[in-house]
This record gives C-alpha cells, structure tokens and sequence, in this order.
C-alpha cells in the first residue's frame, strides 16, 4: 500500500506488437488524422463563412464536427509519438485527462445528435412553429447545455477515479480511460460502478429520445412527400450517424469487459480506436455529400467555377433521380 504514491506514470502496453511495422502504422495514423482534420475543418469553416447556413440544422453539425476535432485531439498525438517511442508510457495527470477528453468527447457527441433529432422532429413534425422554438439564442443555449452536462458527467467520473488508491500502472490499451484506471484500484469502490452509470444512463437516454422522435417523424412523412424527401436528405445522414457511433462504442464496450485476450493485439487496437476513425471521418462525408447547399458551397470553395458547375449539374442531377424513386416507391 505505501507504493501507491510512487506511481507518477502509466504504461500502455497496447503496442508492445507492432516493431515490424510502426512507420507504415505511422504513415496511415498521420493520414488519417489530416483526413478527419480536413473534412471536419471544411464543414465548419463553411458553416461559419457563409451565413445562409447559419440555421439550427447547420449550427448543430458544425458542434459535431468541433465535437470530432476535440475528441481526437487527446488521441491521435500522443498515438503517433508513441508509434515512434521506443517506450509507451503517460504521465498521471496525462493519463486522466486524456481519458476526460475522450470521455466528455463522445458523451457531447450523444447530446448532439439528440439535439439534431429534436431539431429534425420539431422541422418536419411542428413546421409552423419552428422557426419561434429554434431561434438561434435558443439554439447556443441548447449547444451549451449539451457540452456543459458532458463535461459535469466526465468531470464528476474522472475525480473519483482520481482519488482512488492505485495498486497498479499497467493499461492493457493504446489509450487511458476511466474504467481501466479504476481496476487498478486496490480496493472495490461503489463509485466505480455509481458514477459511470449516470454517464452511461446519460448516453442511453440520448439514443432512445432519438429513436423516440424518428419513430414520430416517420409516421408524420408517410402521408406527404414533401416531408419524405426532407427525411431522406436531413435524417438520413443524422441516423447514420448515430448508428455508426453506437456501434463503434458498443463492439469496443462490449470487449473491454467480456472479450477474450486471444484476440490479435492488432484487433484489439483497431477495436479500440473505432469510434475514433470512422466517425470522424463519415459524419462530415455524409452531411456534405448528402446535403446539398453544403455540397454547393463546398464545390464552390475547391474548385474553379466552370467545374464546379459541372458538378453541381451532376449531382443535382442525382438528387432528382433520388426524389423521384422515392416517390414511386411510395406511390407503388
């Protein structure tokens, strides 16, 4: 017991595999991390820059795409320093707040998305009183709320862990987060079980109020096809999104606690870092591809003019093909 106060660093053991081949891993991290950079940064610099996408809709994706920046921000730099180290350590406090970003991270990615379901529910389902519920006051309350009660959860999750007597300093990852920190106790705590419930119950929430309001939004565009191909473009890529997310963090929940150690490090690492590529990457490729006066404004921003205009015909092009198959389906 008295060791636990010598413990001023952590070790990472989820590279101790990869000698052979850490500068193509390296070279494909840096790739990676300059494409989530990149179609993030596009989409809020769009939104910012051109005020006729200064709606709630927009507003929200932008948080999202921040949301991205900020969450893989506390991985990807330290990944690829490590890549490169021949030892894989983190100091304490580095360990605890890489786990509150990555944390608070995806907690605000479930507010966000709960947010944009409401503001798909209330576009499609209370169209004539929108515009009065999503001012744009209303709309940064909203957003500041959503990252405020992340942050509360994950700060309130990271203390307890914080204060824990630690018999340990060995983390069976490529990254901290709470959960492995707390088995290195070297007592049971309630608070290990407690705390992340609230966060746990948060996220839950958030995907149910989502199922909820798609449930409602559904039957409302089943008798118009105006609100059908409102659906399609805007919920479309919001449902996606939230399926890619849930599904990252389930397979990666699910094996942290009942996978089996057989798994291939290699595995086991792209495992954990799921929900730290894909989604970043797909949520700002399906809303720019899918939404087209972000698509527009994108095409405009990369290209010259004449080209441009091509391919807006192009895809404009494939907007009505899309409508109109819509349309015959719900007709037949």
């Amino acid at each position: 017991m008295d060791n636990v106060s010598i413990i001023t660093v952590f070790t990472l053991s989820g590279l101790s595999d990869i000698a052979n081949y850490k500068v193509i891993l390296f070279v494909l991290t840096l790739l990676c991390y300059c494409v989530i950079w990149l179609v993030n940064l596009t989409i809020i610099v769009t939104v910012i820059l051109d005020k006729s996408l200064h709606d709630p809709m927009y507003i929200f994706l932008c948080s999202l795409c921040f949301n991205g920046l900020y969450g893989t921000a506390a991985f990807y730099p330290k990944f690829l320093y490590d890549l490169l180290s021949t030892t894989h350590v983190i100091s304490y406090a580095g360990c605890f707040l890489q786990g509150f970003v990555l944390h608070s991270s995806v907690a605000a990615d479930f507010s966000l998305l709960a947010l944009m379901a409401y503001d798909r529910y209330v576009a499609i389902c209370r169209p004539l009183v929108y515009h009065s519920l999503m001012t744009k006051q209303k709309v940064c309350i909203l957003i500041f709320f959503a990252w405020i009660i992340a942050f509360y959860l994950l700060f309130m999750s990271t203390i307890t862990t914080a204060v824990l007597r630690l018999c340990g300093s060995h983390i069976p990852r490529i990254y901290c987060i709470n959960w492995l920190i707390a088995n290195l106790a070297c007592s049971a705590s309630v608070a290990k079980i407690v705390i992340p419930a609230f966060s746990y119950t948060f996220c839950f929430g958030n995907v149910c109020f989502v199922f909820w309001s798609y449930v409602h939004l559904i039957k409302t565009c089943q008798s118009s096809k105006e609100n059908m191909g409102k659906f399609m473009q805007t919920c479309v890529p919001h449902l996606f999104s939230l399926t890619v997310v849930v599904v990252s963090l389930l397979f990666d929940m699910l094996y942290m606690r009942f996978g089996s150690k057989e798994i291939p490090q290699s595995v086991q690492n792209f495992m954990a870092m799921e929900f730290l590529l894909i989604p970043p990457i797909m949520n700002p490729l399906m809303y720019g591809f899918k939404l087209t006066k972000i698509r527009n404004r994108v095409l405009n921003f990369i290209c010259d003019l004449n080209l441009c205009e091509e391919i807006q015909e192009t895809m404009s092009i494939q907007d009505q093909m899309s409508t109109i198959y819509y349309s015959s389906v719900k007709t037949s």
